[in-house]
């Protein structure tokens, strides 16, 4: 089938997506929204929301206008395409849009569910598709602008004067060029990230430290002047800045896989239909993906009085289901579009989708109460918080060990499927690294769903903060922690499961750099001492295995070695500067709340707490602490280049994604365990149970430990890896002068 005609699918899809994320939104709005104090209560969070990314987009706007003006003058200096400042702006813009709805979503959502919730005969049911519904707003609304900016810039690029190329080296151009966008993309999906985890921790470990463990105040406590900051934080952080962060996996690993379908042509020499069909496989793969997460959502209910492992299975029940059915039109897809070795392709999609689905399940396993690491933690708090934290800190180390075998023995599987042969060798490389390109694209096919279980988990858990400041009751309140207990899972299994689908793309992103460069030399000049004499004639037909050869990128080159420690201290530097900025600005929510309770009034219950106060510290300790980390990110790749050039740029990004990815999922994993246990001891369930006791003290001091671990730290690494790869792309133009001087 004519690929130009099935291409049409992708802006279809988008428009699918986005018009059932309108009527998702709007269905929302239409149920009741509850008391008035109720929506007094959810009025003060939407409002501190607000707030918040409004300043936030205040001072990322400055940044992004800066790079773009340097982007502007690298363009005009030939060292890139002259689109490249503007496509980095639209990435950055729909990125932030997507975060945007989906906060805003979840804002007016959770008041609505703890009103569900007050259903007697369905409660729970009603407010599990409520909060996922919502939650889908967020999953279709990145997958629908995703494919709208792809599918936008493919044909603005491929039918204009902008890319003066002709055949399937017009195709490598376009599809090299199109990863820029990604960059602007990632750098908004960090600030999001770091600021937003910066602003919900310093609020959450403020309201636990002082509310719980000194005044044995039950959660979301009205007395607690940090609780609406704290609800505040859960949708900035865990929606607004995933929503940035699985924006950019999602348009990245397509963009990516697209680039070295693109590259894998033209090594091989294949005609300009081949190279087109390879272009637009991951595009239509992830539109048909877009629509059958559509389905999938509706799937999900479950029965009144449903337990926790019941409420898991509904949710799951949606993901299979939408799994399950990808990968058979993935298959007609490759089969329609007459792809060379279609057979292998589909098989690294189906590697793809069992990895995610494999990383997702050794994650619930190692943060779920209902299994042994975390019944283990909760059994290590009566002996005091000095032992949970250690055996959190084991059971978050132990973790790591299945991810990395399921991605490495996946990353092999998708290459020699790919590859078409069962061999490493020169000559299949670049077939090979489109095959590990198209398995990201297929764990992140059915991102509409995936995402909308992890945008889910704030909302259920905001829905009980409201219900608690509420005074709805006990068995309102029930509900709603059935809900958010689930939320936790599934929250720290998107984690794991963005970790996972970004080691995938940073490496498929890696080879993508490669053929950056050769583009960025064919640009600068004609003939090339890099090692020995190469003609531009020559470097075109370069696999990549060949140019790497030319630029001295081994182990045995101490550039490279110096590269990889550079990478791997990076991911440490970073976390360590936001575990540090968490600290601060907790510090300071801490001291606030010690001194409104210290008036007797607001203590008591008589006078209301200051909540504004808490939600301005949280604003402004974000705002100051997310810059220098989120600039290390930018300014690393580019000095490191410029210092040690192509070989230390290629050593940095591996070492960053191998110590990176590694650390990230230790520090998600750690968080969600300590975060489960002291759930567990509070559910009554454990023979240890029982809220202010110095058991539950204990395990509330290790979830402070892990709240800066699993949601500003671990989860701002994934991006950390990606965006210095897109940097790297970026200025490849910059290497190349550099390295050739």
């Amino acid at each position: 089938m004519n690929p130009e005609i099935l291409f049409w699918i992708v802006p279809v899809a988008s428009i699918i997506a986005l018009a059932f994320a309108a009527a998702f939104f709007f269905n929302m709005k239409k149920a009741d929204e509850g008391t008035d104090r109720m929506k007094e209560i959810a009025g003060y969070v939407r409002e501190g929301a607000m707030a918040y990314l409004k300043q936030q987009y205040k001072v990322v706007a400055l940044f992004f206008i800066i790079i773009a003006v340097i982007f502007a003058v690298m363009a005009y200096f030939n060292m890139q395409n002259d689109i490249v400042p503007v496509a980095f702006l639209t990435g950055g813009f729909f990125s932030g849009l997507a975060g945007f709805i989906g906060m805003k979503t979840a804002t007016y959502a959770s008041g609505r569910v703890a009103q569900a919730c007050r259903d007697e005969k369905d409660g729970l049911n009603k407010g599990l598709q409520l909060a996922f519904r919502s939650g889908a707003v967020l999953g279709l609304t990145v997958v629908g602008f995703g494919l709208l900016d792809i599918s936008a810039w493919f044909l603005i690029l491929d039918n204009t004067s902008l890319v003066e190329a002709e055949g399937v080296s017009k195709l490598v151009q376009i599809t090299t060029i199109m990863l820029t966008f990604g960059m602007g993309a990632s750098l908004q999906a960090l600030f999001a990230r770091v600021g937003g985890g910066i602003y919900t921790k310093a609020a959450d470990v403020g309201a636990d430290l002082v509310g719980k463990t000194e005044y044995h105040f039950n959660e979301d406590d009205p007395r607690n002047p940090a609780t609406i900051a704290d609800n505040v934080g859960d949708n900035v952080g865990d929606v607004a800045g995933m929503g940035a962060d699985l924006y950019e996996s999602y348009a990245g690993s397509i963009l990516a896989s697209a680039a070295l379908g693109a590259a894998a042509a033209a090594a091989a020499g294949s005609s300009y239909d081949d190279a087109l069909r390879a272009v637009m496989a991951p595009m239509i793969i992830g539109a048909v993906g877009a629509i059958l997460s559509v389905i999938g959502i509706y799937i999900v209910r479950t029965k009144p009085g449903a337990n926790q492992t019941e409420l898991m299975a509904a949710l799951n029940r949606g993901i299979n289901f939408s799994g399950i059915l990808i990968a058979i039109f993935s298959a007609l897809i490759l089969w329609a579009l007459g792809i060379n070795n279609w057979l292998g392709l589909w098989g690294s999609i189906v590697i793809g989708l069992i990895v995610g689905i494999a990383i997702g399940k050794v994650t619930e396993y190692y943060t779920s109460f209902e299994f042994k690491p975390v019944k283990f933690i909760a059994e290590n708090a009566t002996t005091g918080p000095a032992t949970v934290i250690i055996s959190g800190i084991g059971v978050g180390m132990i973790s790591t060990c299945w991810p990395v075998i399921f991605i490495v023995v996946g990353t092999i599987g998708a290459y020699l499927c790919a590859a078409g042969e069962f061999a490493f060798t020169a000559a299949n490389m670049n077939q090979g690294l489109y095959g590990i390109g198209i398995a990201a694209v297929g764990m992140l096919s059915t991102l509409g769903i995936t995402l909308a279980t992890d945008a889910y988990g704030p909302i259920s858990d905001n829905a009980g903060g409201n219900a608690e400041m509420s005074g709805l009751g006990e068995d309102v309140r029930s509900r709603t922690d059935a809900l958010d207990a689930l939320g936790n899972t599934t929250a720290a299994t998107g984690k794991g499961f963005a970790i996972g689908s970004a080691a995938l793309t940073a490496l498929a992103l890696l080879a993508s750099y490669i053929e950056e460069l050769k583009i960025a030399a064919l640009k600068l000049g004609e003939n090339f001492q890099v090692v020995g004499d190469i003609t531009s004639a020559q470097l075109a037909k370069m696999n990549i295995a060949e140019f790497m050869a030319s630029f001295d990128v081994t182990l045995m080159n101490p550039k490279v070695l110096l590269g990889i420690f550079i990478g791997a201290m990076l991911s440490f530097l970073f976390c360590g500067l936001t575990m540090n900025a968490v600290g601060r600005a907790a510090k300071s929510m801490v001291e606030e709340v010690r001194r409104q309770l210290s008036d007797k009034d607001v203590l008591e219950g008589r006078k209301k707490a200051d909540y504004a106060r808490c939600v301005g510290i949280s604003t402004q300790g974000a705002q100051r602490e997310m810059v220098v980390p989120s600039m290390i990110a930018v300014l690393v790749p580019i000095a490191t280049g410029l210092v040690l050039g192509v070989p230390g740029v290629f050593g940095l990004l591996a070492g960053g994604l191998a110590g990176g990815f590694v650390l990230a999922v230790f520090m998600a994993n750690s968080g969600g365990a300590w975060d489960n246990a002291k759930k567990y001891i509070e559910t009554g369930d454990a023979p240890f149970c029982g809220k202010h006791t110095p058991i539950h003290d204990a395990s509330v001091v290790g979830d402070t430990v892990g709240d800066p671990f699993k949601d500003t730290s671990g989860p701002s690494l994934n991006i950390l890896i990606k965006l210095m790869s897109m940097v790297s792309i970026v200025t490849a133009g910059l290497n190349i002068a550099v390295t050739l001087l």
